[in-house]
């Protein structure tokens, strides 16, 4: 992170620090709707439990650079935090 944002690592432990998120378990039903949407999206399974991870806690966006950015699963959107967007 500190590299390609080209960030302290002191700014970047704070940046981190601030975010408050909820900590997801895996369990059986988990790990079936992950494997359902690792089927329907052409996913690997990994990809798909953060996926349905994200899906559980009803969040928005899931910042990655693993996924396809602008691409909405499971009514998450996906978002590669490092990628330039212009207006």
């Amino acid at each position: 992170m500190t590299r390609k944002l080209r960030v302290s690592r002191l700014d970047a432990a704070r940046a981190i620090e601030s975010i408050h998120y909820p900590v997801v378990s895996t369990d059986e039903a988990l790990v079936a709707r992950a494997a359902h949407t690792a089927t329907e999206h052409s996913l690997s399974i990994f990809d798909s439990l953060i996926v349905e991870s994200a899906a559980s806690v009803s969040a928005r966006e899931l910042w990655t650079e693993g996924l396809s950015t602008g691409s909405t699963i499971r009514g998450v959107a996906i978002v590669d935090p490092f990628r330039i967007h212009h207006t």
